[in-house]
């Protein structure tokens, strides 16, 4: 017998943008209208936008969130004869920017109640590096699932070795710790503006924020051949760039993130309650952080069980992330770890379920999620 037909997607990209239609459409017909689709008034006013919102100096954006941190860790000059310290439990775009810049990865094991990078064996790493490994420029803390990574304890650690600080702010559109949204902690924050992210494009998208503005120019440049005057590449650049369609769009839906973020908080609290008193873990809350919830995350010894069930009641789920990036075919036996061998990365990715989460989710979906979860109770 076939599974019953889902009643509540994990996610729906198509959702955010049937909820804002109509100023999403006449945002393309102008980019369409305007005869300039790259580089051009569109983009230079979501940039402005975005980081106003963010609250940083600077915006820069780019072809993709993996291109954003590889654009990154060259605007900071690390590359080749370099190492950069960041975790597994990651989408596999983190360590690929970091090879992509030519520098060499070393995968640090997680905190695991948040799921991102542990200080304490990032402390070690920056102390006593693996033998062999070049010396370590640059640490990029995933804000993990909507989250905050450990960044009172990171950043102190990082100016105390004299070493850079990318946030992979990929999965926290307007998150904030004490106060101050991230992206904004360190010396670059990168964001991804995949469909499916709390800001995101009808397609690829990525941009970078910066308070520095010599580091902003050398972005813009690094991002088109290494231009500075048209057609001249005073260094050797690439091809990414944010085009003026999706910038429309973005522009669009970037002013509706904040409430987004919000019923996303208000969806999560609903499982908060419906979780009392089963044997799933929710999602811990870091001290002083505001949490986004890009995904709502359970974990549990029985994940494939309880897949089985949520689905049997038309309930979608999703795994992020099934494989640790050092376990994965293409890194395996050559990536570089940490002491404690990413132990704790191992068992996450073998419990961690994501449960539906997006704004768009009604009552009655988030209220047949509930049920689900509250039936565990007794299972």
């Amino acid at each position: 017998m076939s599974a019953p037909p889902l009643l509540v997607p994990q996610a729906d990209p198509g959702a955010g943008y049937r909820a804002y239609k109509e100023d999403i459409d006449a945002a393309v017909a102008r980019a369409l209208g305007s005869g300039w689709y790259i580089l051009g008034a569109e983009g230079r006013a979501f940039e402005a936008e975005f980081a106003a919102w963010l609250g940083a100096e600077h915006a820069v954006g780019c072809g993709s969130g993996t291109d954003a941190l590889a654009l990154a860790l060259r605007a900071l000059g690390i590359g080749p004869g370099c190492a950069v310290a960041t975790v597994s439990h990651t989408a596999v775009a983190t360590v690929a920017a970091i090879e992509m810049a030519g520098a060499v990865p070393v995968l640090i094991d997680i905190d695991p109640d948040h799921y991102t990078l542990d200080p304490a064996e990032l402390a070690d790493v920056l102390a006593s590096p693996p033998a062999g490994l070049p010396p370590v420029r640059a640490v990029i803390p995933v804000h993990l699932y909507g989250q905050a990574a450990g960044m009172d304890a990171i950043l102190p650690l990082c100016r105390r070795h004299g070493v850079h600080v990318i946030e992979d702010c990929s999965q926290a559109h307007g998150a904030a710790l004490h106060g101050r949204r991230l992206g904004t902690l360190g010396d670059i924050g990168t964001f991804s503006l995949y469909p499916t992210k709390n800001l995101g494009a009808l397609g690829d998208g990525g941009v970078i924020a910066t308070g520095d503005a010599a580091l902003a120019e050398r972005l813009a440049a690094l991002r088109q051949y290494g231009w500075r005057t048209h057609y001249v590449s005073d260094e050797v650049g690439v091809n990414s760039r944010l085009d003026e369609v999706q910038a429309a769009v973005l522009s669009v839906k970037l002013r509706h993130v904040d409430a987004g973020n919000a019923r996303r908080r208000a969806i999560a609290a609903g499982y908060d309650a419906a979780l009392a008193g089963t044997r799933l873990v929710p999602p811990a809350r870091r001290t002083g952080a505001t949490h986004v919830f890009h995904q709502y995350v359970v974990r549990t010894s029985d994940r494939d069980g309880l897949r089985a069930r949520l689905r049997a009641a038309g309930i979608g789920t999703g795994v992020h992330y099934p494989v640790p990036v050092h376990l994965q075919p293409a890194y395996r036996c050559r990536v570089v770890l940490g002491p404690a061998g990413c132990r704790r990365s191992e068992q996450a990715a073998a419990e961690v379920l994501s449960l539906p989460m997006f704004p768009e989710l009604t009552g009655t979906q988030t209220g047949t999620v509930c049920a689900a979860l509250a039936a565990e109770a007794d299972a």
